[in-house]
This record gives structure tokens, sequence and C-alpha cells, in this order.
């Protein structure tokens, strides 16, 4: 029987810190058992990716632990800024870490060096990562994230139902969003913030100020995070995704929103367009805007809510996109896949 220890943040299914990573790790460690894996989680509660000695130390006796020879699968939070923890261990253990977002310093460098193995969650990521470190390209692989299928989203006639699904922090753009939804506080709409409000509590408290300010605090509403039924109603009773990110490799909340044939406002940056992808007759099923810039940003928000005939072509194009959404086993595929290889490496 083939076994895998798999090396996870603490939070992980810590319902207050949602996050893309985090789902991914456990639709990887779900699928991986169905497949007939014997599958060890190991959680290593801790600051990642900032631990401190305490959390360093855990990490270190856990694979010191482990038997000689066994695959070891380490979320890119825990394992890419810790090199001297991994190096010890790298010839003892295949080492295989899961890189959602490129830290891009020299401790990943070090610490993605002593891999056996390397899985991107994008072909953007990989590219990053090849184009930063002297990796062999054929010891990094790409797993993107699946979806669930999901029913279709009726829309509302004049779109103005608003989604933004992130963590409110300045790599997720909100304040780039705020300024865009100033811009269109002529015209009807409203937009709720869906996601944890402690990442960057100054930050946000700016943003409240802010939106107060701008007669804006009872039209944008930060909700914090959700449960997962009650975020998949948000779906639902959404018209448009906006996703107004400075930095990105995937995007979850992408196909998220795609799943249910809703449109999408994204940042034309990292991975994000590839997530958004074309209809199969080439249309893209929403639209992309220069990032960390809010008036191109608003004049797409203006374009969506007053012209019906741009809603019902991005709205028709989200729907054909639907079905050629990948789903959560083909990820899994490749994981699995990847750590064969780095077991017979």
């Amino acid at each position: 029987m083939t076994a895998v220890h798999v090396v996870l943040p603490g939070d992980i299914d810590d319902p207050a810190n949602p996050s893309g990573g985090n789902a991914y790790d456990r639709h990887v460690c779900r699928g991986l058992a169905a497949l007939g894996w014997t599958v060890r989680e190991h959680q290593v509660p801790g600051r990642w990716p900032h631990p401190g000695d305490r959390e360093r130390g855990a990490l270190a006796g856990l694979l010191a632990g482990l038997p000689g020879g066994a695959t070891v699968l380490l979320d890119g939070l825990v394992a890419s800024t810790v090199p001297d923890v991994l190096a010890p261990h790298a010839a003892r253990l295949r080492l295989v870490v899961l890189v959602h977002l490129p830290i891009e310093d020299g401790a990943e460098r070090r610490a993605l060096g002593a891999a056996t193995g390397v899985v991107a969650t994008s072909e953007w990521t990989r590219r990053r990562l090849l184009d930063r470190y002297p990796l062999d390209p054929a010891r990094v692989t790409v797993a993107p994230p699946g979806v669930e299928p999901a029913p279709v989203a009726p829309g509302t006639p004049g779109g103005g139902r608003l989604l933004c699904v992130a963590a409110v922090t300045p790599v997720k753009g909100h304040d780039v969003l705020a300024a865009a939804l100033a811009g269109v506080a002529d015209l009807d709409w409203t937009c709720d913030w869906i996601g944890p409000l402690d990442r960057d509590p100054a930050f946000v408290a700016r943003l409240r100020r802010w939106l107060t300010g701008a007669g804006l605090a009872d039209r944008v509403r930060l909700t914090g995070p959700r449960t997962a039924t009650e975020l998949a109603a948000a779906y639902a009773a959404a018209d448009l995704l906006v996703q107004p990110s400075r930095r990105e490799t995937y995007g979850m909340v992408v196909t998220e929103a795609l799943a249910r044939g809703v449109p999408v406002l994204a940042s034309d940056t990292g991975g994000l367009p590839a997530t958004l992808g074309h209809a199969p007759d080439g249309d893209r099923p929403g639209l992309l805007v220069p990032p960390d810039d809010p008036g191109p940003t608003a004049d797409a928000l203006r374009r969506w809510l007053t012209d019906p005939a741009l809603r019902d072509r991005l709205r028709r194009a989200a729907r054909q996109r639907r079905p050629t959404l990948t789903g959560w086993p083909i990820t899994v595929d490749r994981l699995a896949t990847a750590l064969k290889e780095a077991t017979a490496a």
C-alpha cells in the first residue's frame, strides 16, 4: 500500500481562517485516501511562514521521527522558509513541497533545492519558480485546483449584487476595489466582502474609515469568513465576482464563481487570466483589468452595471465555461503521480 506523510499548517481546519491553500490541502488529503493511499496527517501549529524557535523545533522533531525512505508532502507555507530544518533529512526522506504562493527569497530557494520534488498549483507558479531558482524542470510538476459542480446562479436583471471573496489584506486589493466602487456610487449596487478580517487589522480599520467617509459603509458589507454553506449561498446570490488582487497565483474563488455561471471581474495579474480562461467559443467569461488601478476597475464596473448586452454575453460565456472546469479527482491524480515519481527517485 502506498503511504504519504502530509505536513500541514495547524489552522487547516479552522473555520475562522479559511484560505484557498487550506481548502486545497484538505481536498488532496481526502482524495489520496479515496485512491487507496495511507495518508498520515501531521498538523504543525505556528505562525507560518514566519515560525519561531518552538515551531521550527516541532517540525524538526516531526521529520526526525519519520522512517527512512518515507514520502513526505509538505505545504509550502510550512516548508519554504525553513531550509535548515529540511536539509538534514533531504537524503533520508522523499520530500515533496507543495507551493501555493511563491515566497521568492533565498530561504525558499534552498528549501526547494533540498526537496525531491516540487508541486505547483498553477502553470504560472511553475514558470515563476523555474525562472527564479535553479530547479530541474522535470522535478517541478503542476496540479491545479479542482472545483466542485454547483447549480447555476440565476442572477438579477440589473447585475448589482457584487461579491468579493478574499482575506481583507493589501495584496488582495480591497483598497483598489473601494476606490473603484466610489467611482460608480451613482449606480445601483451592493458589494459583499467575505473573508477573514484579522490578517491586517490596521488595514481593515483604515478601509472602514474610508468607506464611511465615502458614504459607502451601508453598501460595502465586510462580513468576515463564512461557513461553506453560507459561502455557497453568497455565490448563488451573486451577479459578478470581483477579484482585485495585486498578486494571485491561481484564484480558486474564480473557478468557484464560474462553476455557478457567475462572471468575473479580475486583475490581469499572475495566474488569474489562465484561471478565468475562455468559453469554448473563445469568449472570456468576465473582464480583466490592470492590477492596482482603481480607474479601469471602475470603468469595467460601470460597463457591467449599465450595459445589459454585456451582462448577457458574459453570463452566457460563464455558463459555457462551467463544463470545461476540471474537478478535484484530476488534481489528486496529478499530485499522486508526482508523489510516486518522488518515491521512485
